[in-house]
């Protein structure tokens, strides 16, 4: 019974905290949904196709059992344009990465991509190029590069052969625990981040804008990287919050970043935060 009194408890004071009076640098709050644990809490994206909008999220309660008995037990960020879905998954060995991947039409492929001597074999997100030929994929810890490989289904259309590594965006900064990234234009990234320290730039949890010299494609470009500022962190619960995917739709504008409460706090008053310009 205590223990119900103390999850009401943080439950309400949650309720009670205003959204953050500051956004993050060019974006405004303009509210949040709660974010389930099981099933919300790894990535979202957007889907258009035809005159229909859907919003997918991923989380541990969402891998495909095939998928889960064949070692991949962790998806990533999903990305989406142009009716085209991806969702990334990793294993816990040094095996492939893999990209379920669907087309406009409705069909299911599985692209796996065989790892680079020296990549790391987390595979925190998709994000898929407005011209839809290129996906730009991360890895996880302190990094000063993010990885381009062809889409799955467009640039890429034989499920049977390897997935390969294409080119890289080379940062000019150090970035840390990148959860998600995803296109705003054809040379500008938003991502999230999930860095704990806050020495790279000056705060935890930053949203990133990534600005490329060039659009990604075989070759590698550069990537300025400038931080908007901390993202939302509220709950009725202290402790660790974790940052996780992140979406924008060009239609509406609207940008959305999942944040994970700490402790007890994970299933009460986690969020989808929605931003606009």
């Amino acid at each position: 019974m205590r223990k119900l009194g103390i999850i009401f408890a943080a439950a309400l004071t949650a309720l009670l905290i205003p959204l953050q009076a500051q956004a993050v640098t060019g974006w405004r709050i303009v509210g949040s949904d709660n974010a389930r644990p099981l099933d919300e809490s790894q990535g979202l994206a957007t889907v258009t196709r035809g005159g229909s909008t859907s919003y997918r999220y991923t989380g541990v309660g969402t891998i495909p059992f095939d998928l889960l008995a064949r070692g991949w037990n962790h998806v990533g960020d999903p990305g989406s344009a142009g009716g085209w879905y991806v969702e990334p998954y990793q294993r816990d060995d040094r095996g492939a990465k893999l990209f379920r991947t669907q087309s406009p039409d409705g069909k299911w492929a599985n692209y796996t991509h065989a790892l680079e001597s020296w990549e790391a074999n987390n595979n925190s997100f998709a994000a898929v190029s407005p011209d839809l030929r290129w996906m730009v994929s991360g890895e996880w810890g302190t990094m000063d590069r993010l990885l381009v490989m062809p889409m799955p289904g467009v640039g890429a259309t034989d499920p049977s052969k390897n997935l390969p590594y294409a080119s890289a965006i080379r940062l000019n900064h150090q970035v840390r625990d990148i959860q998600g990234c995803d296109f705003v234009t054809a040379t500008q990234l938003l991502c999230a981040s999930d860095d704990p320290a806050g020495t790279l730039f000056g705060t935890t949890k930053p949203l990133l804008r990534v600005d490329l010299s060039d659009p990604v494609g075989s070759a590698d470009v550069t990537g300025r990287v400038t931080s908007l500022g901390q993202l939302p962190l509220q709950s009725g619960c202290s402790g660790n919050f974790e940052v996780e995917g992140i979406d924008y739709h060009e239609p509406d504008g609207t940008l959305r970043v999942i944040v994970m409460s700490p402790g007890a706090c994970i299933a009460i008053d986690s969020k989808t935060y929605r931003f606009q310009r």
